[in-house]
């Protein structure tokens, strides 16, 4: 029986993957050997027992006590603290998904990669803080990356049989987010509640807002780099609507390869998890005479200016990724805790980026998880200083 563990068990990700998972048969059809969460420890417990988890584990030590109440009786193993969820990464599994949102999902990722793992990567943060020291990681210990980002899955299935060599550049796309159609005027005045609903995915609220300033993409441009070994000018946004062709590849002889899907992020885990078989999965089939049309257009950066920062992030290379995430994360924080204005954050990203670029080591890829952890914690309070947040 195949092993599997499922790293953000309880959020958007992680839910997707459990219904595969129970779809397929539960326990009957795969050994769970670690689920992991947050803080809704209620929901953890509920998917350990379905699928008869080995352990579960909360990132929060807090929250042990309600996780072991939860699951009393049922003889799974429970733990709290994020050296918990490393450990638990540690253990042995055919598969294992990473769904951890932020810089938090790469010390486990690490983990899965050390111990010659299949580690299917949706949590596109290691790549971006960390992609050197990721993609040697998996080289040096045999290990198998599959990303399961929609846009990055796209890529990896319509590559299949090709040479990257012959590859021009590849396209993705992104939905525009929530504010795609407002003025540009009105975004310094968007609200919260107004940047957590999504038009075509059902996410988590930091994805979502992410989804709606670009960052999410911005953090998709440099992960496509890492992960495919393409360079900046290799990699194309465009705005789609309609969220059904999430990447094309284009080839030097004037053809590309499109991959059309419903926006249904059980496609990209599900061929993850069958690769490099194809099963059948719970994803409605295209109907392109009923969808009518599909649009594309260039993307504004006035409106965006997290896809220039990416670029920017790739030119510098060395701990530039590392500092750009970080710097993200905290001007989320402070956008979330209303201490800025959703316009507030990419200058607050950029002016960390620009500070950090002075420091003695920028320009060196970051060879370990301290080293990638000390440009994250500087990185924080130079976003949070800049950002008013301190």
């Amino acid at each position: 029986m195949r092993s599997v563990s499922v790293l953000g068990a309880t959020g958007s990700i992680g839910e997707s993957a459990f219904d595969l998972l129970m779809r397929a048969g539960g326990p009957e059809a795969y050994r769970t050997v670690a689920l992991t969460g947050a803080a809704n420890v209620g929901r953890l417990a509920e998917m350990a027992r379905a699928l008869r988890a080995e352990i579960a584990v909360t990132a929060l030590p807090e929250k042990l006590g309600a996780l072991r109440e939860a699951l009393a009786g049922s003889g799974i193993e429970t733990a709290a603290g994020p050296e918990a969820v490393a450990e638990a990464a540690a253990r042995p599994a055919d598969w294992t998904l990473s769904a951890i949102i932020g810089a938090a999902g790469l010390p486990p990722g690490l983990e899965v990669l050390r111990r010659g793992g299949t580690l299917a990567l949706a949590n596109k943060e290691s790549l971006v803080a960390a992609g050197r020291l990721v993609m040697g990681e998996s080289q040096r210990n045999g290990a198998v990356i599959l990303p399961v980002d929609s846009e990055h899955s796209a890529i990896f299935q319509s590559l299949h049989g090709e040479n990257l060599d012959s590859v021009e550049h590849v396209t993705i796309t992104a939905s525009g987010g929530a504010f795609r159609d407002w003025p540009l005027e009105r975004l310094a005045r968007a609200t919260v509640a107004e940047a957590s609903s999504h038009p075509n995915w059902a996410m988590g609220q930091r994805i979502t807002i992410d989804s709606a300033s670009m960052f999410n993409k911005a953090l998709e441009v440099i992960e496509a780099h890492e992960f495919f070994g393409l360079s900046c000018d290799q990699i194309k946004v465009l705005v789609h609507p309609q969220s059904i062709v999430h990447a094309m590849v284009s080839h030097r002889d004037g053809g590309s390869i499109a991959h059309l899907g419903a926006p249904d992020m059980r496609h990209a885990i599900g061929y993850a998890l069958h690769w490099p078989q194809r099963a059948a999965l719970p994803v409605p089939a295209l109907d392109l005479a009923a969808l009518g049309s599909l649009t594309f257009t260039a993307p504004d950066e006035a409106r965006w200016p997290a896809l220039r920062l990416a670029r920017q992030v790739i030119r510098a290379g060395g701990a530039a990724g590392a500092v750009l995430n970080a710097a993200k994360e905290q001007a989320l924080d402070d956008f979330i805790a209303g201490r800025i204005g959703f316009m507030d954050m990419a200058p607050a990203v950029e002016r960390a980026l620009d500070a950090c670029a002075r420091e003695p080591g920028f320009a060196s890829s970051p060879g370990d998880l301290a080293t990638v952890l000390e440009w994250d914690a500087q990185a924080r309070r130079l976003a949070a200083c800049t950002s008013g947040a301190a």
